[in-house]
């Protein structure tokens, strides 16, 4: 099975070679990105919307750890600081008792007294040399874990700093999606509303009813005028108008005389 696949390709690539030539590689990664890009255009866009949904909840356990690291962090600093804070505490009543050695050993006594017990001027002097050699491995220390706590302060507000931008990235990205989708809601009421079939053919028969009736009555308004305007025998006098005053004194109810008319008239 696994030679019949490999013969197929390598007859495929052949056929390419000899259909496209130099270009057979550009032909076959252009349609495999034509392919991809149908598919992809093919895939629902609710489909895509949940998928992205889904995403987002998926940075959760992520969140979660870096919450957890950031914790652990703080409780590690928090106790180099108190270690450092200790330390320096020490190192300052050592250097007090430093002082006050030498102070002592200053004075040329043969013996000297401390916590009700008799030292000689050898026991103070070997017991200062000792303290000052715990005193500098000990401000060595300081210095070191000192350049360790900032250098882990700095990089715990880097982690802080960091958390707080995925979670406003989230944030976003959830805001993004609602938004993404109340738009896909509206597209999908604008299809569908766009997509509705209402039955008008009661109110398109109305209307043609109306027009009909209307035809109907100015075919016979016209066949009205028709037989008033048309007469079925030759006239053989010309006509003669009315007087003009006698059409007056008679739309007027002959309350006025027709002389007095010609007069008012004249």
């Amino acid at each position: 099975m696994l030679k019949k696949l490999l013969y197929a390709g390598s007859g495929v690539v052949l056929l390419s070679g000899l259909l496209f030539g130099r270009d057979a590689v550009s032909y076959v990664r252009t349609s495999a990105g034509y392919v991809k890009d149908s598919v992809k255009h093919s895939v629902p866009v609710e489909f895509e919307i949940e998928r992205a949904r889904k995403m987002i909840s998926s940075l959760e356990p992520e969140i979660r750890q870096n919450k957890h690291l950031i914790a652990k962090e703080e409780v590690s600093v928090e106790r180099l600081r108190k270690q450092v804070d200790k330390l320096e505490s020490r190192i300052d009543k050592s250097r007090e008792d430093m002082v006050r050695l030498k102070t002592d050993l200053e004075r040329g006594e043969d013996y000297y007294y401390y916590a009700g017990r008799r030292y000689s001027n050898d026991q103070v002097k070997i017991d200062l040399a000792n303290r000052l050699t715990r005193q500098k491995t000990n401000d060595a220390t300081l210095v070191n874990l000192s350049k360790v706590l900032n250098a882990r302060e700095r990089g715990l507000q880097a982690a802080r700093q960091k958390l707080e931008e995925m979670l406003a990235s989230k944030q976003q990205l959830i805001v993004a999606v609602e938004n993404l989708e109340a738009r896909q809601k509206m597209v999908d009421v604008a299809q569908t509303s766009s997509e509705l079939a209402f039955d008008d053919s009661r109110l398109s028969r109305t209307k043609d009813l109306i027009t009909s009736i209307q035809t109907r009555i100015e075919v016979a308004e016209r066949l009205v005028d028709a037989e008033t305007s048309y007469h079925d025998e030759i006239p053989l006098d010309d006509h003669t108008d009315e007087d003009i005053v006698e059409q007056v004194a008679a739309y007027l109810g002959g309350d006025v005389p027709a002389d007095e008319i010609v007069l008012s008239a004249q």
